[in-house]
């Protein structure tokens, strides 16, 4: 006996429960299998990491229910101010000359996503979420795809989704290779609270041994003013940064930032993850198609890991949506070459932006440092230069999926 589905979704992550959301709401079944159990996941000292969501991801969330959580938990970046280090010199991107005249994007914590997001999945008609779950094998046939899972169950499927992450099982046994590289880098992560309010602003400081990212969030219950904090170190040095106390990283923190926000405390333990980039030769195997960090992952440089993987969704919702309309065998190669086409340029494009950016701002010495001051200072004096940016980093460019317009195709 087969439990079938339009599609089976292979990794319950934010990504994954995000694209289960995305099929039912466009009339599609979908079945979403997850080794973990998704309440251990909910702990507050999970992971600790927050994500800065681009404004068109967040009308998609936005659309697929998650509203209240965005306007409850949310923090509006308003405005980024970019610079070398602590030079005065700098590049500020503001929400008031943008188009849309939206926020540049919003802050969430993680484990609030994965709150809003299990939530929306465990309630919504035509998801069952099956976790936590091993699966035994998995069969990609001429007229169907199937997952038999370690306690016998058989699900069938036209196709599998994979969002199973950077180290994708699903990728690697279907053959499909990646070109993909480590920096010698591991981003710290922690939360601060601080002296002085952030007034929705968010900070890059690019130091020679990576960049410093101080983020908005909300103020705590008692007032006191939050930002979440990427710090990126050479990986040598990140073992004895976390091993610090907490009053010694703070300080250092303060240091790096030259005090704009006053005396900073920290309130949750550093987490450290190591940085590397990689991308999938293709997107696509026979009745498998690969979504979010599975296809491509990049230095969090500019924040946009996340909402590659979003935009990824709206997109594939749409195809397989529009292809279900038609008739079409959902895992036809037609259908994945398809989605491909449509995400693989920007893929490409933000993962090629990043990577050069990591190299440009990782040369070392006074010269180099000079002309990369110099260059944010001349950017800032192109008020059409700077919009172009922000739109790219909204997401806004392109030909766009009706979900990143808030609307359902």
């Amino acid at each position: 006996m087969q439990d079938r589905f339009d599609a089976i979704i292979v990794g319950g992550g934010l990504v994954g429960q995000a694209l289960a959301l995305a099929l039912v709401a466009h009339g599609l079944d979908v079945a979403v299998i997850e080794r973990s159990d998704p309440e251990a996941h909910l702990a507050p000292e999970f992971d600790g990491r927050a994500s800065a969501i681009a404004s068109s991801t967040a009308r998609m969330l936005r659309k697929l229910g998650l509203a209240e959580t965005f306007d409850r938990e949310g923090c509006t970046i308003r405005a980024i101010r970019v610079t070398e280090g602590l030079s005065p010199r700098h590049l500020h991107f503001d929400s008031a000359e943008a188009e849309p005249a939206e926020p540049l994007g919003t802050m969430l914590e993680n484990r609030m996503l994965r709150v809003a997001l299990l939530a929306r999945v465990r309630e919504t008609v035509g998801i069952e979420l099956v976790a936590p779950a091993d699966i035994a094998a998995i069969g990609r046939g001429a007229d169907r795809a199937t997952v038999t899972l370690a306690s016998g169950r058989m699900l069938a499927a036209p196709v599998i989704l994979g969002c199973d992450g950077r180290h994708s099982g699903l990728r690697r046994d279907a053959g499909i290779r990646t070109a993909n590289w480590r920096y010698d880098a591991t981003a710290i992560v922690s939360m601060l609270a601080h002296e002085k309010p952030h007034e929705h602003v968010a900070s890059e400081l690019f130091f020679p041994d990576g960049p410093f990212a101080q983020l908005p969030m909300n103020d705590l219950p008692d007032g006191r003013h939050r930002s979440a904090l990427v710090w990126t170190v050479r990986s040598s040095e990140a073992e004895g940064i976390k091993a610090l106390s907490a009053r010694a990283i703070a300080r250092e923190a303060e240091k790096r930032m030259g005090g704009f926000l006053g005396r900073l405390e920290l309130l949750a333990p550093a987490s450290s993850f190591p940085l590397g980039l990689h991308h999938a030769e293709r997107y696509w195997a026979n009745r498998l198609i690969l979504v979010g960090d599975a296809a491509h992952a990049i230095h969090p440089i500019a924040g946009q890991g996340l909402n590659m993987g979003l935009r990824d969704v709206a997109a594939l919702a749409e195809v397989l949506s529009s292809s279900a309309r038609i008739g079409m065998d959902l895992g036809h190669p037609d259908v994945a070459r398809r989605y491909e086409r449509w995400r693989r340029g920007d893929n490409w494009a933000t993962a090629f932006a990043t990577d050069g950016l990591v190299r440009l701002f990782g040369l070392p010495g006074r010269l180099p440092q000079e002309v990369r001051s110099f260059g944010l200072a001349a950017v800032n004096r192109m008020p059409r230069l700077r919009q172009a940016f922000m739109r790219v980093a909204r997401g806004e460019g392109g030909d766009l999926p009706p979900l990143l317009r808030g609307e359902l195709g």
